[in-house]
């Protein structure tokens, strides 16, 4: 499951800019991933093993295209956030069938996928927040969103800075599930 995790890891960082490029992104991975599994599940049980990777890589494929020429024709802005990364999203299609990813219980994966689309749209505003002082700046038809100071840091937008945010997010939520984890030490002379 490493693997899927690090593509997804891809997704996170790459489109997390602004929170236009985290919402197109969220709606077109979910987009893509339930057309994926509706259209691959009567031909799971039909298909062996390398056909099945062919047919999920040609589907996921088509998929994924026709969600990016749909971006660009009626969301350009959004399109624009999140650019090359569409194509990533028939990528991962294919490694989450090939880990068992639709097998698993509706529940079990929408809860999955929630939890991806929150920490996207976390990340994406925290991120946006931090690197340019505004909130919304690509979800509103004058650009302008909600300036809450003048300039921001301008390393939160950069990938690197995106690392040290979910970094920062990941060491909240360890502090936030573990209260009393330091051990209490005896000083002994």
């Amino acid at each position: 499951m490493s693997l899927t995790n690090s593509l997804m890891l891809v997704l996170l960082l790459g489109t997390t800019v602004s929170l236009a490029g985290a919402l197109g992104t969220m709606l077109m991975f979910v987009a893509v991933v339930g057309i994926y599994a509706l259209g691959m599940s009567p031909l799971r049980s039909r298909l062996t093993d390398g056909s099945a990777l062919l047919a999920g890589v040609l589907l996921a494929a088509t998929l994924a295209s026709c969600a990016d020429l749909l971006a660009q024709r009626w969301f350009l802005a959004w399109h624009q956030s999140f650019g090359l990364y569409g194509g990533l999203i028939a990528l991962q299609c294919v490694v989450l069938e090939r880990n068992g990813f639709f097998r698993q219980p509706l529940a079990q994966r929408f809860k999955l996928c929630a939890l991806f689309g929150g920490l996207m749209l976390v990340l994406a505003a925290l991120r946006e927040l931090i690197g340019q002082g505004s909130l919304g700046r690509g979800l509103s038809a004058h650009g302008s969103g909600l300036v809450l100071f003048g300039e921001g840091l301008h390393l939160a937008t950069l990938v690197p800075g995106a690392f040290i945010v979910l970094g920062l997010l990941l060491a909240a939520r360890q502090g936030w599930t573990r209260p009393n984890s330091i051990s209490k030490e005896t000083h002994r002379p």
